[in-house]
């Protein structure tokens, strides 16, 4: 078991566990902050997995809890399902001393954290991811949101957890896709600063991918480690923070021409293709060798996951272009992406031309 202490800003530390095991033990974690009452939000499919047991180790710590399931997908991720939890928290008489508990993957992280940012001005909440993207990446870091049909994670506050308990052993119950998509953004992590990491995950940690415990548990111990390291220089993603968008500038584009249904393409995976066609047009721009995107473009192909456009769908580029221009790191209508000048050194790149990055898109293959 490992534990390392995330800062989320000048008011916020708390401890992302990383280990096998834990949701048994969740209760006697959580009781310390819930004070004797929670509320466990999840989806449909993981509360009927893990949803008992994790209220069975709440009631022998002394927490009352229920759990209140919302359906699984992408599609949960909306000002419709955030106003019903949001009436479910109240009917549940909910205090501000009372807790929240995400227990699932991102979507179910991202929803619960909005409605705890936003009831009662904001209450307290704990993530228990149950997927590897949401153990390595979105349970970490205070980002809270849900969607719009402009674009992804459009509307959401930064709302820090107290605790997050990242059991590896529920990560044994996902599909193969789910795997994959969190080993997009663990791959990501070594693209963003970590050479030597991203040459092990191309290694001996590539077993992690197919479910090997003992690589998954370092694989997430590493990435969460790179994870807070940055967010507690930047927790409000003002500059440094950006790097970690390695891949979703194109990425979040590609999702939302797609519907951001993950039976089209789950989100690891245009993370993974976005962060080839990062590489790739750092290559067109002249500021990183070919090499170290035919060995990214490798690395990542060996582990099942997109690395060309045509592999997701087609596009076309002006579209492409209208929502990265909506992305979030836009600043006043400029294009804002993560480029790289070789594996372990990404960068925040603003002002990108558009006309260049549209010749781009056109060699990827969008129309």
């Amino acid at each position: 078991m490992t534990v390392i202490p995330v800062s989320g800003g000048a008011f916020a530390t708390y401890d992302v566990v990383v280990g096998r095991g834990l949701l048994a033990e969740a209760g006697a974690r959580i009781a310390p902050i819930a004070r004797g009452r929670t509320v466990i939000i999840s989806d449909e499919t993981v509360a009927a997995i893990h949803g008992a047991t994790l209220q069975a180790s709440l009631e022998a710590a002394g927490v009352k809890s229920e759990i209140v399931a919302v359906p699984p997908g992408e599609a949960s991720k909306s000002f419709a399902e955030l106003e019903r939890l949001m009436d479910r928290l109240l009917a549940a008489g909910l205090d501000r001393k009372d807790v929240v508990v995400a227990l699932g993957g991102g979507v179910v992280g991202d929803l619960a954290g909005l409605a705890a940012a936003l009831y009662m001005r904001g209450i307290d909440f704990v993530q228990v991811p149950t997927t590897l993207l949401a153990q390595v990446d979105s349970s970490v870091g205070g980002k809270t949101a849900i969607d719009t049909p402009r674009g992804k994670n459009l509307v959401g506050a930064f709302h820090q957890p107290r605790l997050v308990l990242a059991d590896i052993d529920m990560l044994g119950t996902l599909p193969d896709v789910q795997m994959r998509s969190g080993w997009g953004e663990v791959l990501k992590h070594g693209l963003i600063c970590d050479a030597a990491y991203f040459d092990w995950l191309a290694a001996d940690g590539a077993a992690g991918v197919t479910g090997d415990p003992a690589a998954l548990e370092r694989a997430v111990v590493r990435s969460v480690e790179i994870k807070s390291a940055v967010v507690g220089e930047d927790e409000k993603e003002a500059g440094r923070r950006a790097l970690l968008n390695l891949g979703h500038t194109f990425g979040h584009a590609i999702e939302a021409e797609l519907g951001f249904e993950e039976a089209a393409l789950a989100h690891g995976e245009a993370v993974a293709l976005g962060c080839c066609m990062a590489f790739r047009f750092s290559v067109e721009r002249g500021l990183c060798e070919a090499a170290e995107a035919q060995r990214v473009e490798a690395v990542i192909a060996a582990a099942g996951l997109p690395t060309r456009l045509d592999q997701a769908g087609a596009f076309e580029a002006d579209r492409l272009i209208a929502l990265m221009a909506g992305d979030k790191k836009a600043e006043a209508g400029g294009i804002t992406l993560i480029l790289a000048r070789r594996i372990g050194e990404a960068f925040v790149q603003k002002d990108v031309d558009v006309a260049r990055l549209r010749a781009f898109l056109k060699t990827e293959g969008a129309a």
